[in-house]
């Protein structure tokens, strides 16, 4: 059973509560066509240790496994589950205030993902592998705050710098994409088409639990901060 508070003063301090498995499942349920999709961008804006992140993963990489089973066999390629099982990982992004958290959900998503790595790929799975998705949970599980989209200092405060989220594509065989945007544009639609950025202004801004970040389609999309392309097992080559 899920602890939902880790002590009466964080819940005093900070509001912390975390949501029980039961809620949980019941809330992806409503979302399901999505949380069963690999590629599918979700975002959890107060994260906490992953309560809500390492079931969407969980459900991903059961996907993940179906899609790297070629026709009529039974087993999923080894190779192929780890591209899938990479995708899924790097479709994942979460905020929390409390680096704790933070650090506890990204080892919670690795040790998840690498649990599934190690039992389908077996003597194939890949230190090099291991490093990249280590890399990509520092990227897309942050310590800041969702609500001025700012990241925070050791006290939970808000700092002067935005939060930032790689966009991670595949772009042909083991070849991946990382653009850098603002979360602050995103929500803006800087990043957007000019008719889209329009038709958003007339829209309420809801919690997100689904990111919409914009395909690298059109020539007004803006400002990105960092791009580059590279073999998936060694993003982590790039620096931070």
């Amino acid at each position: 059973m899920i602890k939902q508070i880790k002590s009466k003063a964080r819940v005093a301090d900070h509001g912390e509560v975390f949501t029980a498995t039961r809620e949980v499942d019941a809330m992806l349920d409503l979302v399901k066509q999505e949380t069963e999709r690999v590629d599918s961008r979700f975002l959890e804006p107060a994260c906490g240790d992953g309560n809500f992140v390492a079931e969407i993963l969980r459900r991903k990489l059961v996907a993940a496994k179906k899609r790297a089973i070629p026709p009529r066999k039974k087993k999923p390629l080894p190779l192929e589950f780890e591209k899938q099982s990479v995708i899924a990982v790097a479709s994942i992004y979460g905020v929390d205030l409390m680096m704790d958290n933070v650090n506890a959900c990204r080892r919670r998503l690795y040790d998840i993902w690498n649990d599934e790595y190690e039992a389908i790929c077996k003597n194939e799975a890949d230190d090099e592998c291991r490093e990249a998705v280590k890399f990509i949970l520092r990227k897309n599980i942050v310590c800041g705050n969702a609500l001025s989209l700012k990241v925070v200092n050791e006290n939970g405060e808000d700092t002067d710098e935005p939060i930032v989220f790689s966009k991670w594509s595949f772009v042909m065989g083991t070849k991946i994409q990382r653009k850098d945007y603002r979360f602050d544009k995103l929500l803006a639609g800087e990043y957007e088409p000019t008719a889209k950025k329009k038709q958003r202004k007339t829209e309420p801004i809801a919690q997100l639990n689904l990111i919409d970040i914009p395909e690298e389609k059109s020539s007004d999309e803006g400002e990105f901060l960092r791009s580059y392309v590279t073999d998936y097992r060694r993003v982590q080559d790039y620096g931070e």
